[in-house]
């Protein structure tokens, strides 16, 4: 066994166990700690896969942003772990069909002659002057554009309904019009005031 197929190995148990772990560890804190170390595994499966700009972009932006940002949320809605236990035995074995159907999904798919090693050979090695960065940018917008574009308009429509969901007016909340912010006047907003001296007050008294 070489040391890339030990390293490999290595990092692939890791990510297992890590993603079990997120689904069973009952302190929200602990899974998002142990979803930010199945993140890092996958980003050594990726280097080992000559795909540095993947592993780095998820890094950066899954455990350096992301993680952190859903951590922060945790803690800060100080989760009640009693209540959301509750109910939980009444939706296990909805939720035990739904797992072995994604269990028997995998299996066919990973189990098929697409995947197999003949299939996927060992990535060959690249000259001096390859960049992974330049040829992942030629193929997203030259073989996958369609495919980008859509992902685009769809995380857009997303976040357009995220907050079109999440709107709510009240009646306490102040609002600014541009409109009349741009449109208004200086004798509209200041006002000049005559007033005597704290000296002037005094000579006359």
């Amino acid at each position: 066994m070489s040391f890339q197929t030990f390293v490999f190995y290595a990092l692939a148990l890791i990510l297992i166990y890590a993603a079990l772990r997120v689904i069973t560890a009952r302190n929200p804190v602990h899974a998002a700690l142990f979803l930010v170390l199945s993140f890092v595994a996958a980003a050594g499966i990726w280097l080992l896969l000559q795909a540095e700009f993947l592993a780095i972009t998820l890094v950066l932006v899954y455990v350096g942003a992301v993680m952190v940002l859903f951590l922060f949320v945790v803690m800060m809605l100080d989760v009640n772990l009693a209540r959301l236990r509750e109910g939980f035995w009444d939706y296990l074995p909805l939720g035990g069909i739904v797992g072995a159907l994604l269990v028997a999904e995998m299996i066919v798919v990973l189990g098929g002659d697409y995947f197999s090693v003949g299939e996927m050979p060992q990535p060959a090695g690249h000259a001096a002057g390859y960049s992974s960065i330049k040829e992942l940018g030629r193929l997203l917008y030259t073989q996958y554009v369609y495919a980008f574009e859509i992902a685009a308009v769809i995380l857009l429509v997303a976040i357009i309904a995220a907050i079109a969901l999440t709107l709510r007016s009240r009646k306490n909340t102040l609002y600014q019009n541009p409109g009349e912010q741009v449109a208004v006047r200086r004798e509209d907003r200041v006002r000049m005031v005559d007033m005597r001296s704290e000296k002037r007050a005094e000579e006359r008294a």
